[in-house]
């Protein structure tokens, strides 16, 4: 069985051109997008670098959809005109720099479960990020840590 060298050169760039699709998918990945668990696995949220270079997360997943039966909302919001949006898919991380190897400051997380957004900073560790989330100074905060969900 021997390929003939019109399918032999056609076997060749395909598998060249998924090596160097795998491999520029890899390069322009960074470590902390994907998806995380939060500290009570109850939410999964999605991290990603936008086009402005600066990294955002939302709700994908919850492991409670349903208040009443009804898909949960952000009843909590400070805002009123936002208390009807749903739950999942809400922007829960904003506008995180990356700041070295493993951190991302300059950013705020919003909690749904108060209403209330904060300023953050986030460490990753490997298969954990850890989430700071303070009011003024990082000092006056506290920290929980998201598990990489697979």
């Amino acid at each position: 069985m021997f390929l003939s060298k019109k399918r032999f050169t056609g076997l060749v760039l395909i598998l060249l051109t998924m090596a160097t699709f795998g491999f520029t998918t890899r390069q322009q990945t960074d470590k902390i997008e994907g998806l995380w668990y939060n500290d009570v696995k109850s939410a999964k949220i999605e991290i990603a670098k936008h086009a402005n270079g600066k990294f955002y997360g939302k709700v994908v997943w919850l492991k409670e959809p349903l208040k009443n039966g009804k898909p949960k909302v952000d009843e909590l919001n400070s805002d009123e005109k936002l208390r009807s949006r749903p739950r999942l898919g809400l922007p829960v991380l904003a506008g995180f720099e990356k700041d070295g190897e493993n951190k991302y400051t300059n950013g705020t997380i919003y909690d749904p479960n108060n209403g209330k957004t904060y300023s953050c900073k986030m460490t990753y560790k490997g298969k954990t990020l850890d989430i700071r989330g303070y009011v003024g100074i990082s000092l006056f905060g506290r920290t929980t840590t998201w598990e990489k969900a697979e």
